[in-house]
């Protein structure tokens, strides 16, 4: 589901304090009393402390505590080859993605078939939102060939229709290519998919997605890739089916 806006954390500096009861220039304080000293802030002084504020600003910023950076994450080696998720850039990759959402087999499900504009209309607002949700290309032994949304779903629409835990992480996905449709591809993708989120958002304690529940094969490629079948949720858009990898079961699943 589309991310909502999240509100604004503020970053207002606390306020200054007034003036001691010494802070009179020359004039003696009274008896019974300690003096006050003017403390005078020098230019490097002051920079120090912006640069302190501004510091503490950057770890207040949301977008650190979202869904960190795929960029940054290692690849995946699997049966099919070594994955990677590369963040999606819109003029190098908007092109392929529009080809991809025109395929009849996704626009079924995905409703973002027409010109190029459509699907930029859909990555725009994730690109320059503030990080809950990730768009991405998955690139199987150097070749893109998948399209993944890596979202928060405990901030996202779908929270209001299923119990939801902090930090719940959701993932999208559609293969591109025809090739790589029905041969395990991506029961295989999503295990790995899956596994990154968990070991690189350690509190990240559940995996889940909400594949349309008339998409049989993305269901089953679900079941197969360790998650379970929890519940079928009402959507705006579609019943769903809710998948949920949970942390605690990785191993077993």
């Amino acid at each position: 589901m589309p991310p909502a806006d999240a509100p604004a954390e503020s970053d207002a500096a606390p306020p200054e304090p007034g003036p001691g009861p010494g802070d009179r220039g020359t004039t003696a304080a009274p008896t019974g009393t300690e003096d006050t000293l003017d403390l005078q802030l020098t230019e490097e002084l002051l920079a120090l402390i912006s640069e302190d504020r501004n510091r503490a600003a950057r770890r207040r910023d949301p977008a650190d505590e979202l869904l960190g950076d795929p960029a940054t994450w290692p690849g995946a080696t699997t049966e099919a080859g070594v994955f990677h998720l590369v963040p999606v850039v819109l003029e190098r990759d908007l092109a392929v993605l529009s080809r991809w959402m025109n395929d009849p087999a996704v626009a079924a499900f995905w409703e973002l078939a027409g010109p190029e504009s459509v699907t930029a209309g859909h990555l725009r607002p994730q690109l320059e939102g503030d990080g809950r949700s990730l768009p991405c290309l998955g690139v199987l032994d150097g070749t893109p060939m998948s399209y993944w949304e890596i979202y928060r779903a405990d901030l996202d629409p779908l929270a209001r229709h299923y119990p939801a835990r902090l930090h719940d992480t959701g993932i999208h996905l559609l293969i591109g290519g025809v090739g790589n449709r029905g041969r395990g591809v991506g029961t295989t993708l999503l295990r790995a998919v899956a596994d990154l989120v968990l070991d690189n958002l350690p509190r990240c304690g559940r995996v889940v997605a909400e594949p349309d529940l008339r998409n049989t094969p993305s269901v089953s490629a679900f079941l197969s890739a360790g998650f379970r079948f929890s519940a079928e949720v009402d959507l705006p858009d579609k019943r769903a089916a809710l998948m949920i990898r949970d942390r605690t079961y990785r191993d077993h699943l």
